[in-house]
């Protein structure tokens, strides 16, 4: 199979779900829209995914939408939806459905919270070399893409150690991240609502990740979900990688066309 060829199988079930009046289209975005990288930071999606995502954006009985780990400003930076895309960070914590759409609030108690998880993830930080942390509005991410095993271990079961009995805290386990937020959220919850949000009548999710599996959970029988890569999955259908996802997404927009 070339690079970008679908097997048949997809290319069936793509061409079948493209033919309803109204087409939600959720995409994760590391992994899925974009090769992952080293640095969060240097993340772009490939250039054919991005051009195909912004012209379904745009079609009729359409709706295009990102649903991703990263916080909005992070996903904003790297991804340069077009404007009519809908935006999900942080797993669900972050929502962007338009211009009146509120900002993130967090409670005293959540407020708290974040600065003992932020705390707890910067020590871990400060004595494990090659681990980084990502701090979002509602969260704080450990990253050990690029730390010696022994280092990865030793700050994961540092922070578990110190949050996993906490209340107050949500832990997910991700690809060489473990992130810790104050609210509970993730992507099934975030693609029902975005379902409702936009009368979908069915709708497409894309995603590579464990944190993609609660979006293919929340899937029902007239919608499509696609896991990118290996691993272990609920979702129907697989491709092998992301040079695969344009394919996905113009093959969606040819056939709405």
């Amino acid at each position: 199979m070339t690079t970008g060829e679908l097997p048949a199988d997809v290319r069936d079930a793509v061409v079948r779900v493209a033919q309803t009046e109204r087409l939600l289209v959720a995409m994760d975005f590391d992994g899925t829209m974009a090769p992952l990288v080293s640095r969060a930071e240097d993340a772009r999606p490939l250039p054919a995914a991005a051009a195909a995502f912004a012209a379904l954006a745009v079609l009729e009985g359409t709706t295009a939408a990102l649903v991703s780990g990263r916080a909005l400003a992070s996903l904003r930076a790297v991804a340069s939806p077009p404007e009519q895309a809908l935006l999900v960070g942080s797993h669900g914590a972050e929502v962007w459905l338009g211009p009146d759409s509120p900002a993130l609030a967090l409670s005293p108690d959540q407020q708290a919270a974040l600065h003992r998880a932020q705390d707890s993830v910067q020590a871990a930080v400060a004595a494990n070399h090659g681990t980084a942390a990502e701090h979002k509005p509602a969260g704080v991410v450990l990253h050990y893409r690029q730390a010696a095993p022994e280092a990865a271990a030793a700050a994961v079961e540092r922070v578990l150690d110190e949050l996993a009995k906490d209340p107050e805290m949500f832990i997910t386990e991700g690809k060489m991240v473990l992130e810790v937020s104050v609210v509970n959220a993730n992507k099934g919850e975030s693609l029902a609502m975005l379902r409702d949000a936009t009368g979908a009548t069915a709708l497409v999710f894309v995603g590579d990740d464990v944190t993609d599996e609660h979006g293919f959970a929340a899937l029902q029988a007239r919608d499509l979900g696609i896991k990118v890569g290996p691993g272990d999955t609920t979702a129907q259908f697989r491709i092998d990688a992301p040079a695969q996802v344009p394919a996905v997404l113009e093959l969606l927009l040819a056939t709405r066309r």
